[in-house]
């Protein structure tokens, strides 16, 4: 387990995922209180990933549950394995007719078959889906309940009773409780607004797109050999393309595509050919792109030719007339 925040820091920065103390002390608060974090933000902020590393810095094998419409407690917790009891059955054919044998009325008959029933409803004939892995697994365990804004409200009530006991009900079987509790990470992209009732089962982290600082401190990180005046030239450009009006607004991992990408192209800077040529690495709609590209003179815009506009810029003057100037819009 993390020792302090500082150290959940130092040994994500090992696994290459660079936080500050915000989420670093959520993530420490919820293996000390043995709480969820619910993890909200833009797609591709990283939410994912940070289940990953933590999964990685604390050794605890990763079970993913992927969230969707129409998601059913089947496919997260349990199925029968329906074809391998029939199989079994049609093996142990003679024995039935051996255990029926001697009976005098269907009733006793299906009372004799029926009293096998354990045989083919046991850990033999279940398959264990994420839920119900995470809370049989032998070792300590981190589960990542993936976009579970993306699931249907019954699901999310389902949700509440397992992450509030980590125990199971399966009639065959009885009550299964959970041998480790696991670490739990849910991720959202606000596809729909979660019930209160989940919100206060969990700590709660919210991950916005990265400032110009801290992007470039991620490319450093996660595309090594790249030169620090594309860095600077990249990082601006995303930044301006994420002030305009888009679709789907590019976050850190299109940066990091279209940073991999210039490094395969051989580039070391940019032009307006350039970035009109891989748009398509970081823009998703063709609308998208084509603003983008109507934009180029704008998005553009050397680190130099920001540092001598603002030099440029007057310096406000004070009032004249050798009072403090008037203070407007406040109320005494």
């Amino acid at each position: 387990m993390f020792e302090s925040v500082d150290d959940v820091i130092a040994q994500l920065g090992e696994q290459d995922y660079i936080c500050g103390k915000d989420i670093a002390t959520v993530v420490y608060l919820a293996t000390k209180l043995e709480k969820p974090v619910l993890v909200e933000g833009p797609a591709g902020v990283g939410k994912t990933e940070l289940a990953k590393v933590v999964s990685a810095a604390l050794g605890r094998p990763l079970i993913r549950l992927q969230c969707y419409e129409g998601l059913d407690e089947a496919k997260a917790l349990y199925e029968w394995e329906y074809s391998k009891q029939l199989l079994y059955t049609q093996i142990l054919k003679e024995k039935f007719a051996e255990s029926i044998a001697g009976s005098t009325t269907i009733a006793d008959a299906a009372d004799r078959v029926g009293r096998e029933d354990s045989v083919f409803f046991s850990d033999r004939f279940i398959v264990p889906r994420p839920l119900l892995h995470a809370i049989r697994a032998e070792d300590p365990s981190l589960l990542l309940i993936d976009e579970v804004d993306k699931s249907d409200p019954e699901f999310e009530a389902f949700l509440l009773e397992v992450l509030s006991d980590f125990q199971v009900t399966v009639p065959e079987l009885g009550t299964l409780e959970a041998v480790h509790k696991p670490i739990v990470f849910l991720t959202s992209n606000d596809a729909r607004e979660l019930s209160d009732a989940l919100k206060r089962r969990c700590l709660h982290l919210f991950i916005d797109f990265p400032d110009e600082e801290l992007e470039a401190r991620i490319l450093r990180t996660k595309v090594p050999g790249i030169e620090e005046r594309l860095i600077d030239e990249l990082v601006g450009v995303m930044h301006r393309l994420r002030k305009l009006d888009l679709k789907k607004t590019p976050s850190i991992s299109e940066t990091l595509d279209w940073a991999r990408a210039l490094l395969a192209l051989n580039s070391q800077t940019l032009d307006e050919s350039l970035v009109s040529d891989t748009l398509n690495v970081i823009l998703k709609y063709e609308g998208d792109i084509k603003k983008a590209q109507s934009e180029l003179g704008r998005l553009i815009v050397r680190k130099s030719e920001e540092e001598e506009a603002a030099a440029a810029k007057p310096e406000a003057k004070p009032a004249s007339g050798g009072g403090a100037p008037e203070k407007k819009g406040v109320l005494h």
